[in-house]
């Protein structure tokens, strides 16, 4: 008899140390990596419930979000009181869009740690996704519980950039920076707060410290762009759109504007070009584009070319009065003969008797027909 208890007692302690084994060597292919591997392991130990735990990081490791979701959910069946197990199954539910479930299981880890920033920083994000905008106060209290929590000021500071409250906005990024000086995202709320106030002194250096981090991207120099347009700096201008070109080498926009600032530092063999390429690109009515090529070719003193290029602008937009006046005051520079600069106005002042031009009109019709008398006299 005590041989046989003997015996059974060597099986056990043999079955023992052969599942103990199985389970340190899945533990090690986890550990190393071969999550697949490590599946195959910890699916031959005997006491599963144990390793669902493990079963589901090594899912969730290659990607299958459903298997993980699976036996996250065994292990907190098993397991109620495994908050770790719990957060990480409430995030993948809110990373597999079922915000709603995911919502549901931060509410129970904020029954078990009410203080931990994150449950209530996840449990906005998720919040976010449907568009409940009790999610801003998840992101508050985050911020409450820990005053240095990146993502949650990130969110909070952003939620006030909207609202265009740029102070509250400001102050919760310089909290921000205090603890992480070098947070891109909130160097580039920075920047935007200080863009929309008009700040443009300010947000040009927020905007090139994104730049410096070694940022880059069709957004930050689109703005600086403009921000140097602002400050009349149209070499910046136009080296940063160049910039956004690289992004989007068929942006209409951004070649127009390079035109108009290359006309702006009287450089108008560039500007003519860039406007050029951007009529031939765009779809949309163009008669200030027309019209802004006219204003080039006037700066010339080309002056048929203005003419024809106004007149193409008046073709894309009839009601545009300031095309129509553009074409009177270029014939009255390109004309030689008086009788004809006094026609073109008196077609104007006809055809336009509302136009806000009139009286500029009238004062230079009246003007043309005195240097006509005088000229007659002599």
């Amino acid at each position: 008899m005590r041989i046989i208890v003997t015996l059974l007692f060597a099986i056990t302690m043999f079955k023992t140390e052969a599942q103990s084994s199985v389970l340190t060597i899945a533990d090690s292919l986890y550990l190393n990596g071969n999550y697949s591997q490590a599946i195959t392991a910890y699916k031959s130990y005997e006491n599963q419930d144990e390793v669902f735990d493990k079963m589901a990081k090594s899912y969730l490791a290659i990607g299958n979000y459903d298997a993980a979701l699976h036996y996250y959910k065994l292990n907190i069946e098993v397991h109620p009181e495994d908050a770790l197990s719990k957060y990480e199954y409430a995030k993948l539910l809110s990373k597999t869009k079922q915000f709603e479930a995911s919502i549901e299981v931060f509410n129970d880890l904020m029954n078990i740690d009410y203080r931990n920033p994150n449950y209530h920083y996840e449990m906005g994000l998720a919040l976010e996704k449907i568009n409940d905008s009790s999610a801003i106060n998840r992101f508050r209290t985050a911020y409450d519980l820990d005053g240095t929590h990146q993502k949650a000021i990130f969110k909070i500071a952003k939620h006030f950039l909207i609202k265009r409250k740029h102070e509250t906005s400001h102050r919760y990024i310089d909290k921000g920076l205090e603890t992480y000086e070098n947070n891109v995202e909130l160097i580039s709320l920075k920047a935007q707060n200080y863009y929309y106030q008009e700040y443009y002194n300010q947000a040009k250096i927020w905007f090139q410290k994104l730049i410096d981090l070694g940022e880059s991207s069709e957004f930050i120099h689109e703005k600086l762009s403009s921000i140097h347009a602002e400050l009349s700096e149209y070499e910046q201008a136009i080296s940063q759109r160049q910039l956004v070109l690289n992004y989007n080498p068929y942006d209409s926009n951004a070649l127009f504007l390079i035109g108009t600032y290359y006309e702006r530092l009287n450089d108008f063999t560039n500007a003519e070009n860039y406007i050029i390429q951007a009529l031939k690109l765009k779809d949309v009515p163009l008669d200030y584009e027309y019209q802004k090529l006219g204003v080039v070719f006037n700066r010339q003193e080309r002056y048929q070319e203005a003419i024809e290029a106004f007149k193409k602008s008046l073709k894309e937009n009839p009601e545009n009065v300031s095309s129509a006046f553009f074409i009177v005051s270029t014939k009255d520079r390109y004309y030689a003969d008086i009788d004809s600069k006094i026609k073109v106005y008196q077609d104007f002042i006809e055809n336009y008797s509302n136009s806000p031009f009139l009286s500029f009109a009238k004062r230079r019709l009246s003007e043309l027909k005195e240097e006509k008398f005088i000229k007659e006299k002599e």
